[in-house]
């Protein structure tokens, strides 16, 4: 069976009775091509684990399973448990676990699947929970490399520079955490039922360590939203609303010691930038609270 063939495809889910679900983001891919080539993207070996969230049918599934040691895929639709029980009979080293990865214990599930392997992400994610999903992938701090398809218009959002119009807060969470870049496109035409959009492969490369210092993260990443909650306030109106607990008149002041026009929007700050204004706000609540 051709795990991308739309009639295989069909006729596979009409022997199942199986129907695609919107609220889960469903769309199977069509392309051979792509499978393989995210797949071959990945960076995968033999000593390698991957987890893989969403397999639908199971197309990417078959290709990781012949570049990794192991794969672990996380299902959410268990209308789909019959489907891959016969699509991936023949890759002995796929495990298939049903249920919602947002609710397990990343780094406790990759250890015991995982044990001494390299650990790392491969996967199509439902558009609809791509931003939770990736921010869960970092977070967990236990994979080498995160390859995924997204929605384009994501990618361009991770990968972004300061100044240009994608840049913001979710660009400088991803990028504190991995380098991000886009490998290739994928056309709406390469998926059942086409999405409405292009879709882009990306791959995040974990970082050793973030690529600027600051004493405390939570008030790094708290100046950050802050910027960039209404793009359209200056940055003195945008910290004043994130930070009203130091008030305008000593916010303004902290920009002009950092050397920052108060009227200066957040999109045009670097992570430097944003360290420095959060280390000034550390030593104000040093001072005085």
């Amino acid at each position: 069976m051709n795990l991308t063939n739309i009639n295989d495809i069909k006729e596979l889910l009409g022997r199942h009775g199986f129907r695609f679900s919107k609220s889960m983001g469903q769309n199977f891919l069509t392309a051979a091509w792509v499978p393989e080539r995210i797949a071959g993207e990945a960076l995968l070996s033999e000593s390698t684990g991957v987890l893989e969230v969403g397999p639908g049918i199971g197309c990417l599934t078959e290709q990781l399973s012949y570049r990794a040691g192991k794969v672990l895929a996380v299902e959410l639709d268990k209308a789909l448990k019959p489907v891959l029980s016969e699509t991936l009979a023949h890759c002995p080293n796929v495990e298939i676990i049903f249920g919602d990865v947002l609710k397990q214990n990343l780094p406790e599930l990759v250890r015991e699947k995982f044990g001494d392997m390299r650990a790392c992400v491969c996967a199509n994610l439902p558009y609809n929970v791509t931003s939770p999903l990736i921010t869960s992938f970092l977070e967990a701090g236990c994979f080498d490399t995160i390859t995924v398809m997204i929605q384009r218009e994501v990618a361009k959002r991770i990968c972004a520079l300061p100044g240009s119009a994608d840049y913001g807060a979710f660009t400088l969470l991803v990028q504190w955490y991995a380098d991000a870049e886009i490998l290739f496109d994928v056309a709406p035409g390469c998926f059942i039922p086409q999405p409405k959009v292009t879709s882009s492969v990306i791959r995040l490369r974990t970082r050793e360590r973030p690529p600027t210092e600051v004493r405390d993260r939570e008030i790094f990443f708290r100046a950050v939203r802050s910027a960039f909650g209404m793009r359209r306030k200056t940055l003195l109106n945008a910290l004043s609303s994130g930070f009203g607990d130091i008030g305008r008149e000593e916010l303004e002041k902290i920009l002009i010691f950092c050397k920052f026009d108060p009227k200066i929007r957040g999109e045009a700050l670097s992570f430097g930038d944003f360290a420095l204004i959060s280390e000034a706000i550390s030593d104000f609540y040093a001072e005085n609270l």
